[in-house]
């Protein structure tokens, strides 16, 4: 993949992370109690030291499930672009790329191949406003620059 020198534009979401820790901590921190408190009164089911553990267990794949959604990530620069989504990277050379497009009502932006396939981009994401707009302009000018020379 590379270093990081290497990348023009390097594209994260913001507010979707953002969302994605607070939700995370919430189920963790909710499951935990549920583990400590499952205890506490009589329901008619006898719980054991084990059932506490196993609820905060839920809780800890719960959170590192969705912190899986922090992962997106678009890199972009003289070698093509690389789209990581929420498991594995895809690398493109710009003579693969057509172009890049937010189609109406989606949530996140595309990556347009020439074989007239798509890759999303879920790192460019609709609720980051200006963020999402400015990092497409500038996939368009890499675009422009290095797609033109191959």
């Amino acid at each position: 993949m590379g270093t990081s020198a290497e990348w023009e534009l390097e594209v994260r979401p913001r507010k979707s992370r953002r969302t994605a820790v607070i939700v995370a901590v919430v189920l963790l921190v909710a499951f935990v109690l549920f583990g400590i408190f499952l205890r506490v009164g009589y329901t008619g089911v006898n719980f054991r030291v084990v059932d506490q553990f196993a609820m905060a267990a839920i809780g800890v794949f719960g959170a590192a499930a969705t912190l899986l959604l922090t992962r997106p990530r678009v890199r972009a620069g003289r070698r093509g672009v690389v789209v990581r989504n929420v498991l594995g990277d895809n690398e493109f050379e710009w003579k693969h790329i057509r172009g890049v497009s937010f189609p109406d009502r989606k949530a996140w932006a595309r990556l347009e191949l020439v074989n007239d396939d798509y890759v999303p981009m879920l790192a460019v994401r609709s609720n980051d406003g200006e963020h999402a707009a400015a990092a497409l302009d500038r996939l368009r000018e890499l675009g422009a620059k290095y797609g033109a020379s191959d």
